[in-house]
């Protein structure tokens, strides 16, 4: 198949792009407009690939999404494109209604016009992918898992804009006949991540010998998934899933925050002990909550396998052990980051 991958850039995208290069014969055209996470060089696997053709643009740009469909006439869009952080849109949430809401508008209104040009099995056999958070249901307590039935409610600027973006699919979808597909995931972690999330930026710090900051007393629970696993999932599912359903995506690894920088200090004292032989478990500080902290994230991904037959295979402990060895083996990646894009201070303290 002819696969457009908007964000392919970024975390999630470029380990999709990877995998579908790397895992099938599948060709991919990659759209990304290389904002501040978007790193190139997290495509450098399939750099030669004949197969993978990168475009520099912006899903708002209506025209140069209309001409790249017509010209590459894919048989799937796997919508990524996004952002993400919540800290950063606490402190500035224009951005992020501008591309996941406006800039998803724009995709369904040109998705749709392509749409509507095909004809036979390419127009039945046609896909929009929408990926999304599970943080668009909000917070849970103690006990209970999201399911592909929870109401929404989000919390954040972040995740209320990624809740209207899933209406508007599922609108498009109803009203119009667009065959669209939607994924709900958990946190995602594992190699190529941008370093203002938690797990990279804790292994970055600890390494810098800096303070590693813990939001409030890191009771916070959220479900882990591997990106390797969840770009098989999203393989699975535009490739099998039934059009017009919603599939959670989770990793079955719920952890508190805090649990998660323990792990990663004890991983980092097995693999790269501190010269003055102290854990790196001494460098946790505890800081200001996030405003609006949710409390507990945990997803049902029981109709995901089975359905589709996906499960992650990818265990919590091996994953932290992969990454924590990923991020060892390759400071110049994130070095570069650090050098002219971030330095890993505190975001989200709602001076927007």
């Amino acid at each position: 198949m002819r696969i457009l991958v908007t964000g392919g850039a970024g975390f999630i995208g470029s380990a999709l792009v990877r995998h579908l290069i790397g895992e099938t014969a599948h060709e991919v055209l990659n759209l990304d407009k290389l904002t501040y996470a978007g790193v190139l060089s997290s495509l450098d696997p399939v750099g030669n690939s004949p197969r993978h053709r990168f475009v520099r643009g912006d899903i708002c740009d209506a025209g140069l999404v209309g001409r790249l469909l017509a010209e590459y006439q894919p048989d799937v869009i796997a919508h990524l494109a996004a952002e993400s952080h919540v800290d950063r849109s606490i402190d500035g949430p224009d951005a992020f209604i501008q591309t996941n809401i406006v800039g998803t508008y724009t995709m369904l209104a040109e998705a749709l016009r392509y749409w509507q040009s095909l004809e036979g099995d390419r127009r039945s056999g046609f896909r929009f992918h929408h990926i999304s958070t599970d943080e668009v249901f909000g917070s849970l307590g103690d006990e209970g898992l999201f399911t592909e039935a929870t109401p929404y409610d989000p919390r954040s600027p972040y995740s209320a804009s990624k809740a209207g973006s899933d209406h508007l699919v599922r609108a498009w979808g109803h009203t119009y006949g667009l065959p669209v597909l939607v994924t709900n995931c958990s946190n995602n972690y594992g190699p190529y991540h941008f370093p203002e999330k938690l797990i990279p930026l804790i292994i970055i710090r600890a390494l810098g010998g800096e303070k590693l900051p813990v939001y409030g007393d890191g009771s916070n629970v959220r479900d882990w998934l591997f990106v390797e696993d969840h770009a098989r999932a999203l393989r699975a599912v535009f490739e099998r899933g039934v059009p017009g359903e919603t599939y959670n995506v989770g990793g079955n690894a719920e952890r508190k925050n805090i649990e998660v920088v323990r792990a990663i200090c004890a991983t980092l004292d097995r693999l790269s002990p501190r010269a003055d032989g102290r854990p790196y478990a001494d460098q946790i500080s505890f800081v200001t909550d996030r405003p609006g902290h949710d409390q507990r994230y945990a997803i049902d991904a029981a109709k995901i396998k089975a359905e589709l037959g996906w499960a992650p295979q990818i265990g919590f402990e091996e994953g932290i052990a992969r990454t924590v060895r990923w991020y060892l083996d390759n400071r110049a990646w994130w070095g570069d980051i650090l050098a002219g894009r971030y330095d890993t201070g505190r975001l989200g303290l709602a001076k927007a």
